[in-house]
C-alpha cells in the first residue's frame, strides 16, 4: 500500500472548511477538486455530502499515490479515483458542478492562476461555484503580518510563488464569466473566496 501522507494544516482547516462548504454546495453533481495534495480533505468531505460525488485531482505522483492510500484507509462510494491535472495542460474533466481548489493559488506559478479560472470558466456550468482558499493579499497589502513572512518563504523556494490579490483574481474570474460571490475570513488570516459561474 502506498504511503498516505498526512499534512498538519489539512487536519486543522477541514472543520472550517466544512462549515464554508455546507450551505454552499449542491444536493448532487460532481466535486472537482485541484490540487488535492495528501487527499485528507476529500476523504472526510465526501461521506458528509453522500449524493456528491468527488473527483481529487493532483500533478504530483506522490500526492496520487497518497490520495489512492487515504481512499483505501477511509472508503466512501462517492469517492472517484485520484487522476492527474495540470492547470497548464489537459483537464481530465470536462464538466465539474463545483470546483475545489485549496492552498494552491499561492504555492504554484503565477502562470496557474489565470489558467485555473480559464478552466472554471470552462467546467463550470451556469450557477457553478468554485472555492479557493489560502492566504490573499487586499487591494495589494497584506492582511497580517505573518502572511508577510509566509510570502517571503514561498519566494525563497520559486520567486514565481506569492499571495496574490483578491482584486486580480476577481478579474481574472470575471474574465470567464465567473463572479467574486463571496470572500470569507477564515482561521489564520486565510481566506475563502467564492466564485460563481454566470
Amino acid at each position: 500500500m502506498s504511503q498516505a501522507l498526512d499534512f498538519p494544516a489539512t487536519r486543522r482547516n477541514r472543520e472550517p472548511l466544512l462549515e464554508v462548504l455546507q450551505p454552499r454546495l449542491p444536493e448532487q453533481g460532481l466535486v472537482l477538486e485541484i490540487g488535492s495534495g495528501s487527499g485528507q480533505h476529500h476523504v472526510y468531505f465526501a461521506p458528509r455530502f453522500p449524493r456528491l460525488r468527488w473527483q481529487p485531482t493532483d500533478l504530483e505522483d506522490e500526492h496520487l499515490a497518497s490520495i489512492g492510500a487515504w481512499q483505501e484507509l477511509e472508503p466512501a462510494q462517492n469517492l472517484l479515483p485520484p487522476k492527474r491535472l495540470d492547470l497548464l495542460g489537459n483537464w481530465p474533466v470536462e464538466r465539474a458542478d463545483v470546483i475545489l481548489c485549496f492552498n494552491v493559488v499561492h504555492i504554484s506559478p503565477w502562470a496557474c492562476t489565470p489558467a485555473l479560472f480559464e478552466g472554471a470558466g470552462r467546467v463550470l456550468p451556469s450557477g457553478g461555484r468554485m472555492f479557493t482558499y489560502g492566504p490573499y493579499r487586499v487591494d495589494g497589502a497584506h492582511t497580517a503580518p505573518s502572511n508577510e513572512r509566509f510570502e517571503g518563504w514561498l519566494k525563497a523556494q520559486n520567486p514565481d510563488f506569492g499571495v496574490r490579490d483578491m482584486g486580480r483574481l476577481a478579474e481574472l474570474a470575471d474574465a470567464q464569466g465567473l463572479e467574486l460571490e463571496e470572500r470569507i475570513p477564515m482561521p489564520a488570516n486565510n481566506f475563502t473566496l467564492v466564485f460563481r459561474r454566470r
